[in-house]
């Protein structure tokens, strides 16, 4: 990056060094994903080290003063603000960090590039196609790196099951079957959020859950051909914030039947009415050679089978993803001292400013707009199959 764009980093001895350039980050949205981004800024200089870049962690923004001013004070922004587009007028960032819902996504991300600021982006990176489309060609022009922050391509685990079918170790994949199951609102008292209403959030389990295994899909098994789906929304009403009872305008579960372009067959499903799964991502998938199978609630294990095995020990592996030589894991601790959750918006941060300092592609490991936009055609064509009880062929 040219040295009028960035600081850098001073250390001991007043002596600078070029190798670590301080980037300045304002983030939106200073809920959950606010909290896990904040973190990952935090953790990232010393963990993955030495660091490509050092976070600033410059302004934080959200609607609620005192929250957002709260919020600044806990995670150690420099400034707070009320609008986002005094974060992005702000000289001192130079990525915005969005973490907002899904209908503050499109505007800030158009405005960000625009401004010639890098974009990494919650996902879905909108709440349509259209959205979606509109945002990459906008940072496509303006020549800005931007990531959608689909943090499970950055589990270790999954990482090795994408470096093992690269290395065409399972060989022709037959079969991709993907299931995201969550119980927070199967309470059907639990109150009305904005992630159960269309226009904020566009979809409901489809694009909270759903997107991140479509993500994978993709990632793991390539670009899907044809959808077949159904949805449902089990609970009509929710009790709003005023006591009144509002209508629900997203699915609560859908599944979809998918066939990929290279002849593989699959099945997804998500779901936030499924009692007793926390968080319960997980995928499975058979091929030539053999097969491999992941769960988000056990994230340090990949079971793999591979059908040369001698006959003695036929059958699912349980490998814990944590030796030196695994993918990430020589910035963490000794084999077998496994790493949790928030670590992969650590990697994925990282590996966003790897792209910014080092002009580098954010793919294929990182699903930049583009991928953003293909995934939301997908959900898009789930939806539509769902309505008309149709298949739908996917058409970018």
């Amino acid at each position: 990056m040219a040295d009028e764009q960035v600081g850098f980093v001073t250390m001991a001895g007043e002596r600078a060094s070029r190798e670590a350039p301080v980037i300045g980050f304002g983030v939106l949205g200073y809920a959950f994903m606010g909290k896990a981004h904040s973190n990952a800024l935090k953790k990232l200089p010393y963990m993955m080290y030495p660091p490509v870049a050092i976070p600033r962690l410059v302004a934080i923004a959200g609607r609620n003063a005192d929250a957002v001013k709260e919020a600044a004070k806990r995670y150690g922004y420099e400034k707070a603000y009320t609008d986002w587009r005094q974060l992005i007028d702000d000289p001192d960032v130079h990525v915005l960090d969005n973490s907002g819902p899904n209908n503050v996504h499109r505007e800030p991300n158009i405005a960000a590039a625009q401004a010639g600021k890098h974009v990494i982006s919650e996902k879905p990176l909108g709440r349509n196609a259209e959205e979606c489309y509109e945002m990459w060609q906008a940072a496509k022009k303006a020549g800005v790196k931007h990531m959608v922050a689909f943090n499970y391509r950055f589990v270790p685990a999954v990482r090795l099951a994408k470096e093992l079918i690269d290395a065409g170790k399972l060989g022709r994949i037959y079969h991709f079957r993907a299931v995201y199951l969550q119980e927070w609102i199967a309470d059907e008292n639990f109150p009305m959020v904005w992630r159960l209403r269309s226009d904020i959030a566009g979809s409901g389990a489809l694009g909270d859950l759903g997107s991140h295994i479509i993500d994978l899909a993709r990632f793991l098994v390539g670009e899907p051909k044809s959808v077949m789906a159904r949805t449902t929304t089990f609970i009509a009403e929710r009790v709003g914030e005023g006591g009144q009872r509002e209508k629900v305008t997203v699915d609560d579960a859908f599944t979809a039947i998918v066939e990929y372009e290279n002849g593989a067959l699959g099945t997804l499903e998500a779901t936030r009415f499924a009692p007793g799964r926390k968080n319960f991502n997980s995928f499975e998938i058979n091929a030539e050679h053999g097969s491999i199978r992941f769960n988000l609630e056990n994230m340090n294990y990949l079971e793999v089978h591979l059908r040369d095995q001698p006959r003695e020990v036929q059958g699912f592996t349980q490998v814990l993803v944590s030796e030196s030589y695994h993918p990430f894991w020589k910035h963490w601790w000794p084999q077998g001292h496994i790493i949790g959750w928030e670590h992969t918006f650590v990697h994925e941060l990282w590996h966003f400013l790897d792209a910014i300092v080092n002009n580098k592609d954010v793919r294929p490991y990182g699903a930049d707009f583009e991928d953003g936009y293909r995934n939301a055609v997908i959900c898009d064509a789930i939806l539509r199959s769902a309505a008309e009880r149709r298949q739908v062929d996917i058409a970018y």
